[in-house]
């Protein structure tokens, strides 16, 4: 893993002796991000270096090293990452200011009552006079958190509000995390429903596979509002949006295409399912777990093994978190391959075109990001009581019509994609009304 920190050395204002510095850290081989004269003083200058370095590497020896220099010093150092976490990353605020009894008695008692009242006899009217339609639970248990497993949800917060903290800054949306310490897929599924009525939909969020598939598909069966699992889709979206814009380059319609899936796990099985969705002729997919090929049969793919799958695909994903897992040697003339898992993928993208293979990208390029703020911004616009095929694909047909030069998909912090993916699933959701 790689880590982000922030040194503060202190070293005289007089030629070279930063060039020392900086000397040392290129031999450990450390990454200087930035470089920032903060405080200057008579003879001194204190200098901000952000670095960034494997964790495997002990930073007490960088500042030992730099420490030993006779005319600099490292004064300070904090974690960058840490320092943006602290205190949380979310909050509630009111959107109205309480400034007098006048507004505390509107908003609160006695006047709130005339509200309930009115909800109470027109159900509907909650989501014109409450922010249930700005609201997504967040839900996770824990047991697939990032690339780290299962680690509890407590240690899970911190994705949670991270999700709320983007669904916030890009879309309005208040996402509120719901840490669930549970495994079992029917209590997760009866406290997810009991809960429900305080949010417009429901953003399921790393929980691990097979419990996963159960816990989407009921809720989805048994609300009547959003429920979308962020692994399996998100993932799905933003993969065929890129898919979509590689081969429209490539003069290559996606539908003519035999497609390969190497790792049917959440997000493997969320890509087959909207590929085989979006019409593509022939979808395969290999796993080491039966249960998982079993699955991919259900849903109308073609499960195999990995050689003759290499050897079928015109198009192959990878999602299996196996570092180099596709040899060379494996690559057919003309394929078009996207090894997804960070930060080592199953097989280079360079090695891959050096093979034969007519495009070839790694997981950087995908980021589900791209695709659940507007989603979910476009279905709760258009009050939609579920996210279908459709609405996926057309947030990954809005996304890959934004990409600019050699970019498969458009940048997750821009704004104007997901008004885009907004405004796309809210037509789409709005026709299939």
């Amino acid at each position: 893993m790689k880590i982000v920190e922030i040194l503060l050395v202190e070293a005289p204002h007089q030629p070279g002796t930063m060039a020392k510095v900086l000397a040392i850290i290129g031999e450990m081989k450390i990454t200087v991000e930035g470089m920032n004269a903060i405080r200057r003083m008579h003879k001194d200058t204190v200098w901000e270096l952000t670095i960034e370095y494997d964790d495997s590497l002990d930073m007490q020896v960088l500042v030992d090293k730099i420490n030993d220099l006779s005319k600099a010093k490292v004064v300070g150092k904090s974690d960058r990452v840490f320092n943006r976490h602290k205190g949380g990353k979310i909050k509630t605020q009111s959107s109205i200011a309480i400034n007098s009894l006048e507004v505390l008695r509107d908003v609160y008692t006695p006047g709130v009552a005339r509200v309930c009242q009115a909800i109470q006899a027109e159900p509907k009217k909650i989501r014109k006079y409450t922010n249930l339609t700005n609201t997504v639970a967040i839900v996770t248990n824990g047991t697939a958190i990032l690339g780290l497993g299962d680690i509890g949800p407590e240690a899970g917060l911190p994705v949670m509000e991270g999700k709320s903290a983007i669904f916030s800054e890009l879309v309005d949306i208040s996402g509120v995390p719901i840490l669930l310490k549970e495994k079992d897929p029917l209590r997760i599924i009866e406290t997810v429903e009991a809960i429900a009525p305080s949010f417009g939909a429901i953003l399921l969020e790393d929980i691990k596979a097979p419990e996963c598939f159960q816990i989407e598909a009921e809720l989805i069966h048994r609300l009547d509002k959003p429920v979308f699992h962020d692994d399996q889709h998100g993932t799905a979206i933003v993969v065929l949006a890129a898919l979509l814009t590689a081969t429209r380059s490539l003069g290559v319609n996606i539908k003519d295409k035999t497609f390969g899936l190497l790792g049917l796990g959440a997000a493997g099985m969320g890509i087959c399912t909207l590929m085989l969705q979006y019409g593509v002729k022939e979808v395969l997919g290999s796993d080491i777990n039966e249960n998982a090929l079993k699955r991919l049969r259900g849903d109308g793919g073609t499960p195999m093994g990995l050689e003759e799958l290499m050897q079928k695909a015109d198009i192959v994903v990878a999602t299996t978190g196996v570092k180099g897992l596709i040899k060379p040697e494996m690559i057919k003339e003309g394929q078009i391959i996207m090894p997804l898992t960070n930060p080592d993928p199953e097989i280079e993208p360079d090695i891959a075109l050096q093979q034969g293979a007519i495009f070839a990208s790694d997981g950087k390029t995908v980021n589900n990001m791209l695709a659940f703020p507007g989603l979910f911004r476009g279905a709760l616009d258009a009050g939609t009581d579920k996210i279908t095929h459709s609405m996926k694909i057309a947030a990954a047909e809005a996304l890959s019509s934004l990409a600019k030069g050699d970019a498969l998909v458009p940048s997750a912090l821009d704004k104007e994609a997901h008004r885009t993916v907004a405004r796309a699933v809210y037509d789409c959701a709005t026709r299939e009304k």
